[in-house]
């Protein structure tokens, strides 16, 4: 059964690790078709999390931006 990855740097990891192997060249074509596959599932994993966070840092800076343009009421 496949590991389940939760973040980010788990699926970079196991990128990293699916690499060294294909690497080392001692995997037959079977192993290689699937740790390819793989591979392929966790850079999807990897691009939409860090999609996700750019999104995310730029709706704070928009926000952030926004405040600093909004006037501060003074009392009188």
């Amino acid at each position: 059964m496949a590991k389940q990855t939760t973040n980010y740097q788990e699926a970079f990891d196991e990128i990293q690790e699916i690499l060294e192997e294909i690497e080392g060249g001692n995997i037959s074509i079977d192993e290689l078709s699937e740790k390819v596959k793989r591979a392929s599932t966790l850079m999807d994993i990897c691009r939409r999390k860090l999609k996700s966070t750019e999104d995310d840092v730029q709706q704070i800076l928009e926000k952030m931006n926004q405040q600093e343009d909004t006037p501060t009421k003074r009392s009188p």
